[in-house]
């Protein structure tokens, strides 16, 4: 019994920290203003969340490519709108909003 309420305990927590982790990014994905282009689960200025997460899935330098383009922006991959540089965003905060991104299914 005192294992499965350990285990459940960690369960929660871990639960917990991938909540406020996702809150952390969502937010700032608002404070760089990355949603005045993109949403998660509809096409705006640039694709959504989810298409970009669809597009990379088994992509495995996926991570880096996508920091990369969030830092320095890039066209073509969704067309000939282009992405404008972003030097506002650190490389922690590119890390961190990139993972959210391949994380929405």
């Amino acid at each position: 019994m005192r294992k499965l309420l350990i285990s459940t305990a960690a369960v929660i927590a871990l639960g917990l920290v991938a909540g406020a982790q996702a809150q952390d990014a969502a937010k700032l994905a608002q404070d760089k203003a990355c949603l005045a282009c993109h949403q998660i689960d509809k096409k705006l200025v640039g694709p959504s969340y989810k298409e970009i997460a669809k597009k990379y899935a088994a992509d495995k330098g996926a991570e880096a490519k996508l920091m990369k383009k969030v830092r320095e922006g890039g066209t073509g991959t969704w067309g000939q709108i282009p992405m404008p540089p972003n030097a506002a965003v650190s490389e922690k905060e590119a890390q961190i909003l990139v993972k959210w991104i391949l994380s929405r299914k």
